[in-house]
């Protein structure tokens, strides 16, 4: 079968991505073949292209779609050609028009879920889903700290962080990006092209910070976040999009009131079929309840991947990224 696919012959800025045509074979032994009718774009894409995250080159890129299974490798028994299904994980490799993939990494996609909400929100919404119930499980009024909150995995988060009934303050640069955050379950967003976040939480929280604070930027926010933090408090690093974290100090956690810090990955919390749908399930059920809504900003053709990475990066972006195959 001939498959347009995009291949990284290197890492680096966008022009390194191309579309190639290329020959794919049938379905190895646990594998499924899908015809991809929606991929996820995700700023781990982005870490992949760049360089951030190593690869064995030449490579694919892309962790997420959705489409419908066209044939089946031999052994796999849970799934029927026909049959509508995604994924969210490695091994990378979405942006192509087919794909053979590890069946045990595929969940079937319910009737009521569109392939654009799945592949729109299953890998950011899985994300959210481990950060808020898994790594710390946020409760009921409690005050949760989510930088980035006008982004993809942003706005779900504020969105199910309220479904919850935590009390969730946003941290996004500009009017644009701090008005979705509001619309998206955000209870304060702070601007921090104007204001002093760790002032503004101190405030917010009567002077005794957060309990647990999401950081999606990395190096430029890592001493502002260990100064919103309470005692005891939580400091969750999961990305590195504005630059690479310094080295953490135990002495400094210490210091500040008995701090914890983890740099979890969804990698780890899928790890195990029965996790991956789990938090799968629990991303199609919110949707279905309405407790996170579907926010896609922008869609891209396959031919488009250069100009979708550029957007992102610029911050020309809002809400959620597809690729259309």
């Amino acid at each position: 079968m001939q498959n347009r696919v995009v291949m990284l012959a290197e890492q680096g800025a966008p022009s390194v991505m191309s579309v190639e045509t290329r020959d794919l074979a049938a379905p190895g032994p646990g594998e499924v073949q899908i015809r991809q009718n929606v991929i996820g774009f995700n700023f781990m894409d982005i870490y992949q292209r760049s360089g951030l995250y190593p690869l064995d080159l030449p490579s694919g890129i892309g962790l997420e779609a959705a489409g419908t299974v066209s044939a089946l490798g031999a052994g796999v028994a849970e799934f029927e050609v026909g049959q509508r299904v995604a994924y969210a994980t490695a091994p990378c490799g979405a942006y192509a028009e087919h794909r053979n993939f590890p069946a045990a990494r595929v969940v079937a996609l319910p009737g009521d879920i569109s392939d654009e909400q799945c592949a729109a929100t299953l890998f950011k919404g899985m994300t959210v889903e481990y950060l808020l119930n898994r790594c710390y499980d946020i409760r009921k009024d409690e005050k949760v700290l989510f930088l980035g909150s006008g982004g993809g995995v942003g706005t779900l988060a504020g969105q199910w962080g309220a479904a919850k009934g935590a009390y969730m303050i946003g941290v996004d640069g500009g009017d644009e990006k701090c008005g979705l955050a509001r619309a998206n379950g955000y209870s304060e967003v702070i601007d921090f092209t104007r204001e002093d976040v760790a002032g503004r939480v101190r405030e917010i929280t009567g002077g005794e910070g957060v309990p647990v604070a999401y950081d999606p930027i990395g190096g430029p926010t890592y001493e502002q976040t260990l100064d919103c933090l309470g005692p005891r408090g939580f400091f969750i690093s999961f990305g590195t999009t504005g630059g690479p974290m310094p080295a953490v100090d135990p002495p400094i956690l210490q210091k500040r009131d008995s701090l914890y810090f983890t740099r979890p990955t969804v990698a780890t919390y899928t790890a195990r079929r029965e996790d991956l749908v789990m938090s799968a399930n629990s991303v199609f059920g919110m949707i279905r309840s309405g407790g996170i809504r579907v926010n896609i900003g922008q869609r891209y053709a396959l031919d488009d991947a250069v100009r979708a990475h550029e957007d992102t990066e610029a911050g020309r972006t809002a809400g959620s990224s597809i690729l259309m195959p």
